[in-house]
């Protein structure tokens, strides 16, 4: 590991603002952040840069950037710490435990900004909205909150889509291009630092927002996917 890394990591420790790895959490956020205010999510932040913008955005809303990487972390957490911002917060852990740190009903809202689209069909369940992750944001989203995703992956799109349409989720936004609208919101005009490598402006970044159904199905509509990637994959 590099000096700097070391520097970093030393850091975060210090920082009032990350917890790695933290224990007896459901139920305690609103505490932590000493309000009674919405929470919402990022998942997989990497540098944070959602987290830190709807919080600039939403003074009334507490966030929390999800990752594992302490390294990327650093980099949103320094940020609010400079900004003064007591309304972001970061978590390091991995996403498949997250259902592990929220009680039922504690957050209102998740973002996914460009995730690994995990192309291959043998990482299809690595995907943050195939239906594994979704059940375990169900354990956890409040009724009525939504799940948002921004991506440039034309793939992890359309498999979204699929998803949504059959496990029957309420899908209340759907934008193919997003930056070709007349008027782009100004939650949608924050850029990652992933997105704002695209100089040339060549790629077409894609926008859905759903809510969670009281039942996401079972192992039947589970296979009736599997059979839908396969076909996918098969060559014409």
């Amino acid at each position: 590991m590099g000096q700097k890394k070391l520097v970093r990591f030393a850091e975060l420790e210090t920082f009032k603002n990350v917890l790695q790895f933290p224990e007896n959490t459901p139920g305690t956020w609103h505490s932590f952040f000493g309000n009674q205010h919405p929470i919402t999510l990022e998942l997989a932040c990497g540098k944070g840069e959602y987290a830190v913008g709807l919080a600039q955005l939403y003074p009334e809303r507490n966030l929390i950037g999800v990752d594992l990487k302490g390294n990327r972390i650093w980099v949103g957490a320094k940020k609010a710490i400079q900004q003064k911002l007591d309304n972001v917060a970061f978590l390091r852990t991995q996403i498949d435990k997250i259902a592990e740190y929220f009680a039922p009903g504690e957050v209102d809202e998740i973002w996914i900004t460009f995730p690994d689209p995990q192309l291959r069909f043998s990482k299809a369940k690595k995907r943050l909205t195939h239906p594994k992750f979704l059940r375990l944001y169900q354990q956890f989203l409040a009724p009525g909150g939504c799940i948002h995703l921004k991506t440039d992956s034309p793939d992890l799109y359309r498999f979204t889509k699929t998803v949504i349409g059959l496990y029957g989720c309420p899908l209340l936004d759907d934008t193919d291009n997003v930056y070709a609208a007349e008027k782009v919101s100004d939650e949608l005009n924050i850029k990652t630092h992933y997105e704002s490598l695209d100089i040339a402006g060549s790629n077409r970044i894609h926008y859905l927002r759903f809510g969670l159904p009281a039942d996401l199905g079972n192992k039947e509509k589970d296979g009736i996917l599997k059979e839908i990637l396969l076909n996918d994959e098969r060559p014409d």
